[in-house]
């Protein structure tokens, strides 16, 4: 299934943060941000997570909950929460279902070799669990205060 804007996301379910496990279905009512990012503890995921961290509080104002994605493990996931201090969940998407149900898993190139991985990208999902907002192949500054205005409008 293709996600489209305006139309309700899958419900799903996957093992997050804090032992957890993390029901799109659960927010009904909030809207939510899912941002997908290809690794932990790496530079533009640290600086990006950390830009959500930072505008946390404008976010909730905004009945918004955020929520990060990556196929690392749930170690890792503790790990790099606590040491940038996310107040929010990580899902550990191991077997790349909702990275696939988001067709978040592209062809890349590093270092002059093919692999797949994990293109950079959020979603915003309305109180009615509808896409309202996606981008895709994100650069991350400024993207999480385009991201929040975003919110704010659709709360509006």
């Amino acid at each position: 299934m293709t996600l489209s804007i305006g139309q309700p996301v899958e419900d799903f379910t996957a093992d997050a943060t804090s032992d957890t496990t993390f029901r799109l279905s659960d927010y009904r009512g909030q809207q939510v941000v899912i941002y997908f990012y290809p690794k932990d503890s790496t530079p533009g995921c640290t600086t990006e997570g950390g830009d959500f961290r930072d505008n946390i509080d404008a976010f909730r104002a905004a009945n918004t909950v955020v929520v990060g994605v990556s196929r690392d493990g749930l170690k890792a996931h503790e790990n790099f929460k606590a040491k940038q201090g996310f107040p929010f969940e990580l899902i550990s998407d191991r077997d790349e279902a909702v990275c696939r149900q988001f067709d978040v898993i592209k062809l890349k190139k590093m270092y002059g070799k093919e692999h797949l991985g994990v293109e950079r990208s959020t979603f915003l999902i309305d109180t009615e669990g509808k896409l309202a907002h996606e981008w895709r192949g994100v650069k991350v500054p400024g993207h999480v205060e385009e991201v929040l205005a975003a919110a704010q409008e659709l709360n509006g």
